[in-house]
């Protein structure tokens, strides 16, 4: 009962906190998404399920709060997405990604490639993680505006979102709709998922370090 009131007032928190750095982002002009942070920490310590709840939430309150319009809940897949390949590159990864796993094999791990080359392997799954999220997030989120505009021109000539600047100087009016507008999110996601993936990372890691009955 404790581990799941705990996890329910995570996945609040993560909410809020994913809602005020993406909020405090674009007050301050950073085009970044930085909405994902939480919900890449709250995957890793309390699971898919709650990593979903988190990332869900997270964009139906922000476009509740600041309506951008309809459009704007579609891409609550993108943050569901998010906790999904979290949860999938535990399993593909579970020495460097699971904080809980079996610490026999984390002691055996640790003793066979040292402290160094177990934080450069961290490292670099780390940014497998990253480019793998930048690519998904690309595509999904470029998939639904391509969806939008097909319904909605008026949200591309209204230049939402924070690709359309990309978007609209990389690409002449002859590219395919759905082509500009997963590339010009790319350059996008390159940063902001690399910035996600670490602080989301470190923050589960300085949560595994307090009493709390995560798992």
């Amino acid at each position: 009962m404790r581990k799941a009131i705990i996890a329910v007032l995570l996945c609040l928190a993560g909410t809020l906190l994913n809602i005020a750095i993406s909020r405090l982002s674009f007050l301050a002009g950073i085009p970044l998404y930085m909405d994902t942070i939480l919900t890449i920490t709250v995957t890793l310590t309390s699971g898919l399920l709650c990593g979903a709840v988190c990332g869900a939430l997270t964009n139906i309150f922000y476009h509740t709060l600041w309506g951008y319009g309809w459009e704007g809940y579609l891409f609550v897949i993108c943050n569901i997405a998010t906790a999904l390949i979290t949860w999938l590159c535990i399993r593909i990864f579970p020495r460097e990604l699971n904080l809980y796993a079996n610490p026999v094999m984390l002691a055996y791990s640790k003793s066979k490639s040292g402290l160094f080359g177990n934080i450069m392997d961290k490292v670099v799954v780390l940014i497998i993680f990253s480019f793998t999220l930048c690519l998904v997030m690309s595509f999904l989120g470029g998939f639904i505006a391509a969806v939008i505009i097909a319904l909605d021109a008026s949200y591309k000539m209204s230049g939402s979102g924070i690709a359309a600047l990309f978007s609209t100087t990389m690409f002449t009016g002859d590219t395919p709709v759905i082509i500009a507008e997963i590339a010009s999110r790319i350059p996008v996601n390159i940063v902001d998922r690399l910035i996600s993936v670490f602080a989301g990372y470190g923050i589960a890691l300085a949560l595994r370090k307090t009493n709390l009955p995560l798992r």
